[in-house]
This record gives structure tokens, sequence and C-alpha cells, in this order.
């Protein structure tokens, strides 16, 4: 603590020119001056609430954990979430209609409270409306690092908050704006770079897309930039469950000056994109949980960054704190957090607060801040304007999972992709070969080529409605006389034109995705290994969350691209492997060449990676 306590002291020399930029940024006209326009209304509103009404708005409930509909009035709740995967009670209802009249209940009972204080309802979105099947799966961060793009960025996420929209929810917990150091982490997919200025760019067009020019626009939703801060930047063999599961959750053990060079950035960009909710992180800061943090919480990003909106706190975030709930509670909530995401314990925290400020140690000042903050938001989204509709639009159910999206979703797969490499110019592939021999084990599983938060929280493999295999997408390109064939482990190839191989990660998602070697699986490599030995052309395409050790699988191909979690349209891979467009994507991590370099870092002068950041071939003239 002594050391924590003199980076505090000498925090303007640490953090010297990064902090003047991210200060000089935030009090720039920023998009948080939407927030600060509500505060007559809502202190208007908070003049004539209790306590208690005040603490209900702090409270967000898992949908799945209520204990009785009723409490949603009787605890006065501010918000409801769908965690990962977890829908409508009956499969049969989990569907759009299924999950629309779901939420729409929750809003509608809502209105019924004393003061008539719509609940926000939240969602993990990464990657499109992907609780729901049907709607357009896009490729997770790491691709859309690749474009280096904001604007198809931009577009993605405009995209995913319509249909988010279709289905009544109003909020979602992304962009998730982490700076990935050490790749065996299971959420290096969820960040765009290493690189902390692309991250700032990408986040705030994220931030820009999902909330759209006006928050209360009925196409809009409340996006939530996280894991507030350095999630990325934990030590291996600190994490959750420490041996498989080194990193996520874990310490980042750094400076504070290397948290605001490298992890603060993305958060000022979003900050001044006008992002209206941000998660702290499960994570600690030099043995400090990240929830309980009043210098990170308060200090930096509320005082220094100028965040006008409302911090809410990762799924059950208070339990996994050691020591006393009751006293974690007033940690947490002195430390700046103003809404809590809980599953079964909301009851108990509703009365252990009401406590707290009964006894003193919980200021009432501080709930009338966490309240403010809630209530402010919520008028900026019009949630409270007279007439606002909480129905789902019949325009935007009938553009969800539509040809439109699925556009935008398929040139954001071309644009993500990586040339790795090409000799002999193998690629591109024309169209008119007499026979392409298709192998591997993610060459025709949609769900492989989504990742996790697909459908469920870890994801799937096989189908997922509406996408488009790699497999198929191939057989709808070449010509009617190309013959296309299919082994999943590489065999059957002789006398194929050429061969490509779909190798890659089956989905994850958090720790459970943490990995000690990120080594190919051996069934990987021998069917890299079965379409070599039929002394053919080889292309290579790899699905995964992060750069992989790639051993043979990369001597042995002719071409090999790095096409990350490219969603469901896997007929943006074909535009590229068979040229009607090029490949532009450039890498936004450093590429290693055995597990001995990890952590590998970008702007490491020393280090030889395999491929270094931004590398990337095209097709040539």
């Amino acid at each position: 603590m002594t050391a924590r306590t003199s980076l505090r002291f000498h925090a303007a020399v640490l953090a010297s020119l990064a902090l003047l930029s991210l200060t000089t940024a935030a009090t720039a006209k920023s998009g948080q001056d939407q927030f600060v326009r509500q505060t007559a209304r809502a202190k208007a509103l908070l003049a004539t609430m209790t306590l208690e009404e005040k603490i209900g708005q702090m409270i967000q409930v898992e949908h799945n954990s209520l204990k009785d509909v009723n409490d949603i009035e009787t605890y006065h709740l501010g918000s409801i979430l769908s965690g990962g995967g977890s829908g409508p009670p009956l499969e049969a209802d989990r569907n759009l209609k299924g999950w629309t009249t779901m939420v729409q209940g929750f809003q509608t009972r809502s209105l019924s409270t004393h003061l008539g204080i719509p609940v926000i309802y939240g969602e993990d979105a990464l990657h499109g409306n992907g609780n729901v099947p049907g709607a357009t799966i896009f490729p997770h961060n790491i691709g859309l690092g690749a474009s280096r793009d904001p604007k198809i960025v931009r577009a993605v996420a405009r995209a995913t908050a319509e249909e988010v929209r279709a289905s009544a929810i109003d909020w979602t917990f992304g962009p998730c704006v982490a700076v990935p150091q050490d790749f065996r982490w299971g959420r290096t997919y969820e960040g765009y770079s290493q690189d902390p200025a692309l991250v700032a760019k990408l986040g705030a067009a994220a931030v820009e897309g999902l909330q759209g020019r006006d928050l209360s626009d009925g196409t809009s939703i409340l996006a939530c930039a996280k894991h507030f801060a350095a999630d990325g930047g934990t030590t291996f063999g600190t994490g959750y469950a420490k041996g498989n599961y080194a990193l996520d959750r874990g310490d980042s053990k750094i400076d504070e000056a290397t948290m605001r060079r490298v992890h603060l950035p993305g958060y000022a960009g979003a900050v001044q994109a006008g992002v209206g909710t941000i998660m702290p992180s499960f994570s600690s800061w030099n043995g400090v949980r990240a929830s309980v943090d009043k210098h990170l919480l308060t200090d930096i990003l509320k005082h220094d960054l100028k965040f006008e909106g409302f911090l809410i706190s990762d799924w059950d975030a208070l339990n996994q704190i050691a020591g006393d709930y009751k006293a974690n509670i007033a940690d947490s909530v002195n430390a700046g957090m103003d809404m809590f995401m809980i599953t079964d314990r909301y009851q108990i925290f509703f009365d252990d607060l009401k406590a707290l400020v009964g006894e003193g140690k919980v200021p009432q000042s501080r709930i009338d801040d966490a309240a403010l903050r809630i209530l402010r938001v919520k008028l900026a989204m019009g949630l409270m304007d007279k007439g606002h509709d909480f129905t789902a639009s019949a325009s935007l159910q009938a553009k969800f999972g539509g040809s439109e999206h699925r556009q935008i979703a398929r040139q954001a797969v071309r644009e993500s992709l990586v040339l790795l490499k090409n000799d002999k110019k193998t690629l591109p592939i024309s169209k008119t070969v007499t026979r392409i021999h298709v192998c591997g084990r993610g060459g025709d599983d949609i769900g492989m080529q989504c990742g996790g938060w697909t459908i469920k929280w870890q994801g799937q493999l096989g189908d997922i409605p509406g996408g488009t295999s790699i497999l198929t997408a191939i057989k709808n390109t070449v010509s009617k006389d190309t013959a296309v064939t299919y082994s999943k482990d590489g065999t059957g190839a002789e006398g194929a034109t050429l061969g490509v191989v779909v190798i890659g990660e089956n989905p994850y998602s958090e720790w459970i995705g943490d990995r000690p070697d990120l080594t190919l699986t051996q069934e990987d490599l021998d069917a890299v290994a079965n379409l070599k030995k039929a002394n053919i052309p080889v292309v290579v395409v790899l699905l995964s969350g992060r750069p992989m050790v790639l051993g043979d699988a990369l001597t042995q191909s002719d071409a090999f691209v790095a096409a990350w979690l490219p969603g469901a349209e896997g007929q943006g891979i074909a535009d590229v492997l068979f040229g009607d467009y090029k490949p532009t994507g450039k890498l936004s991590f450093p590429w290693p060449r055995t597990m001995d370099q990890i952590p590998l870092h970008y702007d490491d002068k020393k280090a030889d990676p395999l491929f270094a950041y931004g590398f990337g071939l095209g097709y040539g003239k």
C-alpha cells in the first residue's frame, strides 16, 4: 500500500504527457454533455424519491434470479439483465418474438411502480444480438481491429443496435476496450488491438454506432465500455482459478504511469464519444479489486476523465471480494460504484445498503450521486419522455437478421482477414479450377467461426441459424463445373487442384478460454499434414480468438489466412480467397514464434515475432 500511496501523491509526475492528453480530451466538447444537460430534471425527480427508491435504482437483477416479479416494484429495481445465454425460460420461446415479449413484460411492470421509472434491460451483444437465434453475427473485436477501419466498426455497431432494439432491449455491455498483453487470456478476442491508440479510435466508433446521434432515438441503445481498467494487463498466475485459468480476473501489477499510458486511452475515447455506462473489472490493480478502488473509479474515471454516466458492476462482483458482504457493499459504493449487477442476493443487498446509510457508513450524498447519475442516463435515453414507446419496432424486427445487416457483416469479414503467407501466388483461387478439397474441423462449422457469446455464453459448435459456413461459401462461389469435396480430417484430397483446410479454436469465453499453451491441436496439425500428402497447393484458414503458435501448419501451407472469429458470414472469406476482394487486414497484435515469446508486446523493439504488428500481405497489382 505504501507504493500505491506514493503513486497517488505523485500522480502528475507519473502520468506525464499521457495524463495531460487524456485530461485535454476529456475537457474538450464531450459526448458527456448529454447527461449533464439532464441534471436539473434528474434532481427534481430525485427530490421526490425515498431512500429505498434511490437504492432500488442502484440494483440490476438477472431475470432468472428474480424471486418474484413483484420485486420489481417492491425493491424499485433500476435494471434487469439477461446473462450470457440466459433467455426466455421455455426453449420454444427463445426466438425474437419470445425475447421481445419477455423484455417488454419487465419494462411494462416497472412503469407501475410509484414513480414509474422504467428499468433499463441489458445484455452482452458483443458481436451482434448473439443471444437470439437468427441474429446477424459479426466478427469479434480482434477481427475488427485488424480492419483498422472505424467506419466498418461504426456500421457493425449500428446494425447491432438495431437488432438489439428489435428485441426491446436497450443496453449492451460493450464495447470492450481492453488492451490484451498476454494472448493466453481467454478474452483476448474481445480486444481490438494491443495498440492503445487503435483501441481508442475503434472503441469510440463502436460507442457512436451503438448510441447513434441521439441516445433517445428508437434505433439507439446504451453502450458500456469495459472492463475498467487493465483487465487485459493481469499477470499470469494471478487469475480466477490459478492453474489453467491463470489470467482472467487476476492482478495487474503495473504502476500508474503504465495504467494511464496503456489501459486508459480506450476509456478516454469512449467517454469523449459519449458512452453512458462503464463496467469496472473483476480484476485487481496492485492487489486492490477494481470494484472497491476509489482512486480508480472516482479520482481517475469520474474526476480526471470527467465521466458523467454511471458505473455498473460486473456479474456478482461483490462475491469476488474476500470478506464480509455488507462491508464490501460499503467499500464499493464509497469507491464510486453506482449500479450493481446481482443474481440471488439482491434483497440482501437492498437491506444491507439501507442499513449502511442508517449507520453512517455510506453517506446519503453518495446514494444521491449514484441515483442521480442513473436517472440522468435514463432521461437522456428518453425513457421518461411523454409518449415514449417501449414496444419493439416492427420495422426493426423486419430487418432483424436480414440481408442489409448480413452485407455489413460480410464486408467486416473481408476487411478483417490477414494474409500471412502466399507463396507462388496460391491466392486468389480461380473459380474455374477442376476440384477443390475442403477439410478441417472448421470447414463446415458456423459455430466455430462465431466463437463465444453466440446463442450460449460459451458459444457452441455446429449450425448457427442464418449463417454460412466456409464450405458452403466456397460452393456458392465456384463455377458450376468445379467440384467441391469435403473431409474433416484432410484425407481424400488426391487428384484435387487445391486444398483449403480450416483449423483453429473451439468456442469459449472469459476464464474458460484461459490457456497455458497456444499451440495448435494435434487434430488440426494432422488435417494439414494429410492434405499436404496429396501433393497439391494447401491454403490454411485459421479461426482463432488470438495469435496461435502455428508450427508445421505454417511451413506446410502455401497460403495462410488469419480469419480470427469472423462470425456467421463465411461468404466474406470466400470473397477474398477467390479474389473478388483483395486482403487488406493488418495485424493489430504481434504474432509469436513460440510459447517462450509470450507475453509478446507490439512495441517491444527487441522482440523477434513471427509476424510483426501491422503485418499483412496483399495480392499486389
